[in-house]
């Protein structure tokens, strides 16, 4: 099935969120005649920690469209054109908020059915899908991908014992500076020769990625423990799919919490890093999503 790109912008609680609004293209055909288009099922997309929805949504998307699916991908406040300031700077809770906006955007489209509405999210969205699925019944079936559990035990693994107390102070210093006006400090997520790099290289085809983070980001991070939410989530249908070498947001903490989840819910393993499913693992990504998503939205 052949499908249309819109580019366009919604209302996330008074900041304008940048979006990509897939649809069929048989439904555009009839949206302009005297014929409605059907009323289809319908999912939300959003990418992980600092990353753009260039960089690989789009053959998501693509895949969930040409399968029949309206699909609306979109960059989260301070990331790409949409707004927000700092720029760069990935709030958790704030971007579940967003995620519900989102939600609330794509249940009032015209050839939406607001009663099949799926949730796609992957790494730092893949811990926003759980706590979403789980605070709002608007979400018919979710999918989460090799997803951040624990925002708390992730900082704790990326900045070491030695030098934690340091990589604090740095925090606190950014916090102080920030009160007196000064710019937030940004660093850079992606350092030369790490599997982040790696990945961006791979999927950055457009040359956007901004290799850039504000450091109170990493200290944001530290307060989100989607593990405390996953067993709220029954009945709504969970798939979680885990890379078994994944160390960027550790496999064994997402074993631990799909563990917790009630049914009905799904695991899927495939063999490969973090960022393998963006890149070789694709097409299984992709099918097991896919699967997913037409079993429990129709």
């Amino acid at each position: 099935m052949d499908f249309t790109r819109q580019d366009l912008f919604f209302d996330g609680d008074g900041v304008k969120l940048h979006g990509w609004l897939y649809r069929p293209t048989e439904d555009a055909a009839e949206s302009d005649g005297a014929t409605p288009a059907p009323a289809r099922a319908a999912i939300l997309l959003s990418h992980g920690f600092t990353a753009l929805m260039e960089l690989g949504l789009d053959d998501y998307a693509k895949a969930f469209a040409a399968a029949g699916f309206v699909c609306l991908v979109y960059d989260h406040r301070n990331w790409g054109k949409s707004e927000g300031f700092p720029r760069y700077e990935t709030h958790p809770w704030v971007q579940v908020e967003d995620m519900r906006a989102a939600l609330s955007f794509l249940r009032t489209l015209p050839g939406v059915d607001p009663e099949r509405i799926g949730l796609w999210g992957t790494s730092y969205s893949g811990g926003h899908a759980i706590t979403v699925a789980a605070l709002d019944r608007r979400v018919r079936c979710v999918v989460s991908q090799v997803p951040l559990v624990s925002g708390e035990r992730t900082f704790a693994s990326w900045v070491p014992a030695d030098r934690r107390a340091r990589f604090m102070e740095r925090l606190s210093a950014d916090r102080d500076a920030r009160a007196r006006g000064e710019p937030a400090v940004i660093t850079r997520p992606a350092p030369s020769g790490s599997e982040t790099e790696e990945w961006a290289r791979a999927v950055d085809r457009a040359g956007v990625y901004p290799n850039a983070l504000t450091m109170r980001s990493l200290e944001l991070m530290r307060t989100y423990e989607p593990i405390d939410f996953i067993a709220r989530i029954s009945p709504t249908p969970l798939l979680m799919i885990v890379a078994d070498q994944d160390t960027q947001t550790p496999v064994a903490w997402q074993l631990e919490a799909f563990a917790l989840a009630g049914e009905p819910k799904r695991l899927i393993t495939l063999k490969g890093r973090h960022y393998d499913p963006y890149m070789g693992l694709l097409d299984q990504s992709i099918a097991a999503a896919l699967d997913w998503f037409t079993t429990h939205l129709g």
